[in-house]
């Protein structure tokens, strides 16, 4: 004689109509989120669980399976302690190709501005001697400034140039162009060599960048040569790893 299988296919039922909501609210919740994304800029937050929970009538999970959808595609980013916020998508840097940070950031229709951490004179480092061609006791002026693009922060920058370049100081640092001041005095940039790393932020660029802790940076050290083949410039620029690209290009030899 074959048992009823009444209940037991009432309680599958049951919990494929319960999956299948869940799918449909999650996927109602990502279409609205992506309707914000399209209107927001890079780095603006975006509704907390807790607000789309108490928006759309559903669990954490359902918000969570949602925004790890948005998170998989890089459309967002999530972090404790900073929610969750429109991502901002990697630039790449064709390779080959030297531009200043200013110059790339309007070819690519972004506004470039700096925050300036500190502008001044001290004493070179021993790096700085040895590339710039210094004496052991001679003097940079070390500009240190977080560059961005449309006010998100892009990269951390530490640039040397030798003494006789103080008037620089006195140029705009913030929303001007380093590079345009040193070319209105008779200084052009026309060839540059350097190396890239990547390591973790340390503390204090996590903070000045925006970034969670542990987050990655590729770290670009560059010299800069005028138009008489002298060095006159070394910077070591600490990209955020998430946000810019640097393309390579090879050949078989």
């Amino acid at each position: 004689m074959t048992k009823s299988q009444g209940p037991s296919s009432g309680v599958e039922i049951s919990a494929q109509h319960r999956g299948r909501t869940r799918e449909a609210r999650y996927r109602e919740i990502e279409r609205y989120l992506r309707e914000l994304i399209a209107s927001a800029k890079p780095g603006d937050r975006l509704p907390s669980e807790a607000q789309l929970c108490a928006r759309f009538g559903v669990s954490r999970m359902t918000v969570r399976q949602a925004l790890g959808e948005l998170e998989r595609d890089g459309s967002i980013e999530r972090s404790q302690g900073r929610g969750t916020l429109v991502a901002v998508r990697p630039m790449h840097r064709v390779p080959g190709v030297f531009l200043s940070f200013s110059e790339e950031m309007e070819r690519r229709g972004l506004k470039p501005s700096s925050r300036l951490i500190s502008a001044g004179l001290e004493h070179a480092r021993p790096t700085e001697v040895a590339d710039l061609r210094l004496g052991h006791q001679d003097r940079v002026v070390r500009i240190v400034r977080v560059r961005l693009a449309d006010g998100v922060p892009v990269a951390l920058e530490d640039a040397a140039l030798p003494e006789r370049y103080t008037f620089v100081l006195d140029a705009d640092l913030t929303n001007g162009s380093l590079h345009k001041a040193l070319e209105a005095r008779g200084t052009i940039a026309s060839r540059a060599v350097g190396t890239i790393h990547a390591r973790l932020a340390r503390s204090s660029e996590v903070g000045l960048l925006d970034l969670p802790p542990n987050a990655a940076l590729l770290v670009e050290t560059r010299l800069l040569f005028d138009q008489n083949g002298l060095p006159f410039e070394r910077t070591e620029t600490r990209y955020v790893a998430d946000r810019y690209v640097i393309d390579v290009v090879h050949t078989h030899p």
